[in-house]
């Protein structure tokens, strides 16, 4: 099982549809699991009309996820992007910023990290430096 993390909390997970792995995504696909190692250009080629892209974390150190997120917000892509895997409570804010609607998480993980640790970050907005700097 895992646990959907959101600004509001832990949530169980309400997608239905499934998900595609991006090596076998034909037209017409709701959702796509997309690895870490994908390169963004090409992923926004494959994503109209695509509900869903769910990005693998392989581990905590890899930060390419950030960077799929990113430049899929700034090709346009609005539907919803779930960052998965080994995602830690430190890097929600910078999932958030980066463009992830949610995070999936396993349950084992969220034992060690309770939700409390999640929504101390939650409030992601407010504690941007670099809007502060900009502003």
């Amino acid at each position: 099982m895992t646990v959907i993390v959101t600004d509001t909390g832990f949530g169980a997970d309400d997608w239905t549809l499934g998900f595609v792995p991006l090596d076998e995504a034909a037209n017409d696909v709701a959702s796509l699991d997309v690895p870490s190692d994908t390169n963004p250009a090409q992923l926004i080629e494959q994503i109209a009309g695509v509900q869903m892209v769910r990005v693998d974390f392989p581990s905590f150190a890899d930060g390419r996820g950030f960077t799929i997120a990113r430049q899929l917000r700034l090709a346009g892509y609005t539907g919803r992007l779930r960052a998965k895997g080994h995602v830690i409570s430190d890097q929600y804010a910078m999932a958030r910023r980066c463009g992830f609607d949610e995070v999936e998480i396993s349950n084992d993980l969220a034992d060690r990290q309770p939700e409390d640790e999640w929504q101390f970050r939650a409030d992601w907005q407010a504690n941007d430096y670099q809007a502060r700097i900009r502003g």
